[in-house]
């Protein structure tokens, strides 16, 4: 694997303009993906992904990529291609189709999935939906055209893609691994990506989730081998937690609890819905009479039930959490019932997910999770299998995605051992174009990016102010002063009364209390003498008086919302 990297012999490529790549999200964090490859006229664009909020992003439900460029250029864009079925990669279509109705292309369960998706957002009779076989020919965008190359991931169904231009070939991995024992059989097509290295590949974006961990990512049968021990072991009822998209994880459960003659339920509505559309498209094989509704499961021995459910993340109101919480209305647990964790916290979900095992072990359940046992194996290279691709692929150009900082920092230590020069190896900002064809590759601008903040069903109506104005409530609370006022003859006829919330316990803060109220009274006095009406004037001088009473008594600042009703 230490193999030194070594320029491969292209083929002359067509006089023209280089080809311009733009990441739209995806770099520099995990989650939000999408890249645009842009030739001449023609814009392609790879995968159309949401990002989870952090802890500070009060209130937001998703955040997804910023496409105003996108819109901008809208009778530019061909399509969108997509390399596997995971939210960080098709959850914001349903956000981009109908601002940009293009085709979207993408293999037979991901185009599953993603119409199920646009089912819940009444959008999937307008959408145009095509789906590809992995190995087919390459589909046609003008000036560009895509192939799709079968990798080993998490979900199956996943892809790395070639995009070939003018200007030579671009390599997207997707999110990949290589797995020399799959759960369905279906390995990474090493030789067609080896090929592509021998024709000659102008840049690799490469999965740089895993670059900082040594060695091989071991094989999800891994996984299936541990199961295997705990439903062995286990003497009363099992449950199972994992991520819906999991299909193989999932696959694994399934043909565990058959050979221990156990019947399965599923909880959780995500994992309904991936479940019935995995099976329905033949990528989870299900034994007739092996599923059981959730309500029969109490009707049957706990040694001969399995239970599947949601929650492998501590989300507050998936089925694990609430079944941890007691306030599950068809599931306890019992003293004795065995709980898999079949998961890694994803960064900022750790608390969560320890408050959840806490709990389950509080109810007497013997909780197994990946710290005490190999019941999660990671859907991502690390370094000797990233070191693999590069070698297959033997680009000019490196340019890793899918990861934080420190992770794409631990890619270019990794492109550096394998004979790479710094240059060749370019970590762009969201939002920085590059452009590279057979002599240079340099980042040349940046076009309009960042993110969107999904809530409720507003779309982009929540910006940095609006979160700021959260994080304050959060930690200073609000406080109302309400007065009545006769405009005509500029006098307050009653008020102020003042009302709060989150600031101080009123009971015990009286005294702090009635003194604001005096100063109110104090500027409103000073107003009435002055004659002013104008109602910006009034607020300004109520938040400015009473803002600095509170800074200098409390040492905090509330959000101070003067009202004014007229009579």
């Amino acid at each position: 694997m230490g193999k030194k990297y070594r320029k491969t012999e292209r083929k002359k490529r067509v006089t023209g303009p280089p080809v311009r790549l733009i990441q739209l999200g995806g770099t520099r964090e995990i989650g939000k993906n999408m890249t645009v490859v842009e030739y001449g006229n023609d814009i392609v664009i790879i995968d159309a992904g949401i990002a989870f909020p952090d802890e500070e992003m009060l209130g937001i439900d998703l955040v997804i990529p910023n496409i105003d460029y996108l819109l901008e250029h809208r009778q530019r864009v061909r399509g969108i291609v997509l390399t596997h079925g995971h939210e960080d990669h098709i959850g914001a279509l349903p956000y981009v189709l109908p601002r940009m109705n293009v085709p979207v292309y993408g293999t037979k369960l991901t185009i599953g999935l993603v119409k199920k998706k646009l089912e819940e957002h009444r959008l999937d009779r307008r959408a145009k939906l095509q789906v590809v076989v992995p190995g087919s020919k390459p589909i046609r965008f003008g000036n560009i055209s895509v192939e799709w190359i079968r990798v080993n991931h998490s979900i199956p169904d996943g892809c790395a893609l070639a995009v070939h231009t003018p200007a030579g070939i671009v390599v997207h991995s997707g999110d990949f691994k290589i797995d020399p024992t799959p759960i369905d059989g279906r390995r990474t097509d090493v030789s067609r990506l080896s090929a592509l290295g021998e024709e000659g590949v102008l840049a690799l974006f490469c999965d740089a989730t895993n670059a900082e961990l040594p060695g091989y990512t071991p094989s999800e049968k891994v996984v299936g081998d541990t199961f295997d021990q705990v439903f062995e072991d286990a003497k009363q009822r099992i449950l199972v937690a994992t991520f819906a998209s999991n299909i193989h994880r999932i696959q694994q459960v399934i043909d565990t609890a058959v050979r221990y003659k156990r019947k399965v339920a599923i909880a959780g509505r995500s994992m309904h819905e991936n479940t019935a559309v995995a099976e329905e498209l033949g990528f989870l094989k299900i034994s007739k009479g092996t599923l059981v509704e959730l309500n029969e499961l109490n009707q049957l021995p706990d040694e001969k039930t399995v239970l599947l459910t949601t929650g492998s993340q501590g989300e507050p109101m998936a089925a694990l959490t609430r079944i941890a919480n007691n306030d599950h209305r068809q599931v306890e647990i019992r003293p004795g019932d065995t709980v898999i964790i079949s998961a890694t916290p994803i960064p900022g979900n750790e608390r969560l997910v320890g408050r959840t095992i806490d709990n389950l072990f509080r109810l007497g359940a013997e909780v197994i999770y990946k710290e005490v046992a190999k019941v999660h194996v990671s859907g991502h290279a690390s370094q000797e299998e990233i070191k693999f691709l590069i070698n297959m692929v033997r680009p000019s150009y490196l340019i890793p995605f899918h990861g934080e900082y420190r992770h794409l920092a631990a890619f270019v230590q990794l492109a550096e051992e394998l004979g790479y020069d710094r240059q060749r190896v370019i970590i762009p900002e969201i939002g920085d174009c590059i452009e590279i064809d057979d002599s240079r590759g340099t980042i040349s601008g940046q076009v309009a990016s960042g993110s969107v903040f999904i809530d409720g069903l507003g779309i982009g109506d929540v910006g940095h102010v609006v979160l700021r104005d959260r994080m304050s409530l959060a930690e200073n609370g609000v406080l109302v002063v309400v007065v009545v006022m006769d405009k005509q003859k500029g006098k307050f006829l009653s008020g102020p009364d003042i009302i709060t919330r989150g600031f101080v316990y009123v009971r015990e803060s009286e005294e702090l209390l009635d003194q604001a109220r005096k100063q109110a009274a104090a500027v409103l006095k000073e107003i009435e003498d002055k004659k002013i009406t104008e109602w910006s004037v009034i607020k300004a001088k109520i938040q400015e008086t009473l803002g600095i009473y509170f800074e200098v008594v409390t040492g905090r600042l509330p959000t101070i919302l003067p009202i004014i009703i007229e009579v």
